[in-house]
């Protein structure tokens, strides 16, 4: 059995033993997560085996006004449509949720299932995406949406792209806001109340699963294709470490194209040596309508409105050894639990045991099993899980499941408590107010924005405690 130790282990008892172990830091993230060891020429981290676009935002490009009533009182808002351009080429149009939250000037997004944002434990998430499907852009008749709303005068794309923001906000923030124009109130007001429930849409494209792993001389999979695209290419291994491993279907025969549902497989040579490789599989499509799009960086999550044919990618990773755990890994964030999901499985003849924040997990031979780990709200996390034969897994971010308004509701209603000794600071330089639905000039944003907190493991471990206190 494979032993494990902390970051706090001395540097040269891991390398003396054939250990499996979670490096555990909280240094903040710098708004990607990324891969690691062998595994990072194949899979950019764990957010990337999710798949889909991965775009940076540009910006408030079509809007009006809005009035966010509050306690301590009025607030004026931009509200309206952003707009992304996606890596690889395409460009994408988003709403936003999370009102009270800014946008980062420049912020990388990916596609992101409802689970891993703030949608995720929203009961009216449903009706967020019907607005969506029924309003302006993906309704560009202005004329024809005015006479369903019953908007007297017309709606200019501005009043259409405002009234469309604040019926979103009414259900993604429970909040109190309406549009300054009569005309985009009228239609903010329509569509909350003609809003009906409709599922989140699929992922454009995804791996199913991002992790396998097996012996040498064995076809490691399946990995199962998941795309609404017409088909898409597979980029094999090119990391020195593949030793020859091909991409091929459950026969042998080599793979460089693929449709939806698509089963593909690593087939590794008997003789190689135990090792990591990875591939990418790439499309081109448009975007469904209502995917969400978040940031590691804890900048403004975003809703999907429209999408240009854009570019689209998903990676895979296999490991392989002839004897003891071969570990797989992937990971996707659980907003309605407050914890990172962690799919372990381990093909190998002895067990696979890692620590992660001073807990131990133990995943036997032959078992997959998934292990929820428990963490703070809007807290980078850092961790490691290292193996055998140079495996390794770096996972990294934020956990973002909280909108800015039930954060401060929450905070009104415990003011008579303790103030937290959690270090608060104002948005950095990097912020871009202007392009946000929160405005600068807003006191209550500047004392309770919170910035990345560099800290140690042990300080990360007594914040997501105090986290879970009643």
């Amino acid at each position: 059995m494979f032993s494990s130790f902390t970051a706090l282990s001395l540097p040269g008892r891991g390398a003396t033993r054939l250990a499996a172990a979670a490096l555990v830091s909280a240094v903040a993230a710098a708004g990607v997560v990324t891969g690691a060891g062998p595994a990072a020429a194949a899979q950019d981290g764990v957010s990337r085996g999710q798949g889909g676009a991965t775009a940076t935002i540009g910006g408030l490009k079509t809007h009006g006004t809005a009035v966010i009533h509050g306690a301590d009182g009025d607030q004026e808002v931009p509200a309206g449509l952003f707009e992304m351009s996606v890596d690889g080429g395409g460009m994408l149009q988003t709403y936003c949720v999370d009102i009270q939250n800014p946008t980062q000037q420049d912020a990388k997004y990916r596609e992101t299932p409802w689970s891993g944002t703030s949608l995720g434990t929203n009961d009216d998430a449903g009706r967020v995406r019907w607005i969506l499907q029924n309003s302006y852009p993906q309704v560009n008749d202005l004329a024809a949406l005015a006479k369903k709303a019953g908007v007297r005068g017309g709606l200019t794309e501005q009043d259409a792209a405002a009234g469309t923001q604040v019926a979103i906000w009414r259900y993604s923030d429970d909040t109190d806001v309406e549009a300054t124009d009569p005309q985009a109130e009228r239609l903010a007001d329509y569509l909350e109340e003609k809003a009906r429930d409709l599922a989140e849409p699929a992922a454009s494209l995804s791996l199913d699963p991002p992790a396998v792993s097996g012996r040498p001389g064995e076809r490691l999979g399946p990995v199962t294709v998941r795309t609404d695209a017409g088909g898409a290419t597979v980029t094999p291994p090119v990391d020195a470490t593949a030793g020859g491993v091909r991409i091929v279907d459950k026969d042998g025969a080599a793979v460089t194209s693929v449709t939806d549902g698509t089963q593909i497989y690593f087939d590794v040579p008997k003789d190689a040596e135990p090792g990591t490789a990875g591939l990418t599989v790439q499309a081109s499509t448009t975007v469904p309508v209502g995917r969400a799009f978040a940031s590691e960086s804890r900048s403004q999550t975003q809703i999907l409105a429209g999408s240009s044919e854009s570019t689209v990618t998903a990676t895979a990773t296999a490991t392989w050894a002839d004897q003891g755990p071969i570990p797989a890994l992937s990971a996707r964030k659980n907003c309605a639990e407050g914890a990172l999901d962690i799919t372990a499985s381990n093909k190998g003849d002895e067990d696979f045991t890692f620590e992660l924040l001073d807990t131990e997990y133990t995943i036997a031979a032959g078992e997959t099993r998934t292990l929820s780990v428990p963490l703070p709200e809007d807290r980078p996390y850092d961790f490691t899980v290292r193996g055998p034969a140079g495996f390794e897994q770096r996972f990294a971010g934020v956990l973002d499941c909280r909108t800015r308004s039930a954060a401060l509701a929450d905070t009104t209603h415990t003011l008579t408590e303790p103030a937290p000794s959690t270090p608060v600071v104002t948005p950095g330089p990097s912020t871009n107010l202007a392009d946000t639905g929160s405005s600068g000039v807003t006191p209550l944003i500047g004392g309770t924005a919170i910035g990345l907190v560099a800290i140690g493991g042990t300080v990360l471990l007594l914040l997501r405690r105090r986290e879970e206190r009643p």
